[in-house]
């Protein structure tokens, strides 16, 4: 008799790396997504972050690069700020949730679509990165800002479609 565990480990020994991947980064946009539903505004913001830098984690242990959390947190606001718009509309997207009724409404809307593709776009930018032999040392956030951009439009269309 096998245990769940057991199964668990036997079917990851047997997922190939961009399944792994794919896996990950899936698994984070929902989490991100679910997160956002939060009615309190900031907390879902604060969460989202959280469960970014738990991607971050295991997109680094995938591809057995050194992860420090501090070193996550500042390559992901580096790659994240540097895009102001976005993380605007984040931030005003938690907020409007202070406005009673319509502001909870709209902010139940934007909120979880735009933590998914968010989430998303870092998922796939760290995953070109580590790839490619890149650590948390040699991100450049200047160099992939294009690409982030790129995955942020394809993160909304995926995130829209899991809603």
């Amino acid at each position: 008799m096998t245990t769940n565990d057991e199964v668990q480990v036997n079917e990851e020994e047997t997922m190939t790396q961009k399944e792994r991947e794919k896996k990950i980064v899936r698994n984070h946009v929902v989490a991100s997504m679910a997160v956002g539903l939060i009615p309190i505004p900031l907390v879902d913001f604060v969460g989202v972050s959280g469960i970014q830098l738990n991607m971050l984690r295991s997109l680094a242990k995938a591809y057995g690069v050194p992860f420090s959390k501090d070193k996550g947190k500042n390559v992901i606001s580096s790659l994240i700020g540097g895009g102001a718009s976005l993380p605007l509309g984040v931030a005003l997207a938690s907020l409007v949730k202070v406005i009673p009724v319509i502001g909870q409404t709209t902010g139940a809307l934007a909120m979880p679509v735009t933590a998914g593709a968010v989430t998303y776009a870092v998922g796939k930018v760290f995953i070109q990165h580590f790839a490619s032999g890149g650590t948390f040392l040699t991100f450049d956030p200047e160099a992939v800002r294009a690409y982030y951009a790129e995955m942020l439009k394809e993160g909304e269309g995926v995130a829209t479609g899991m809603k």
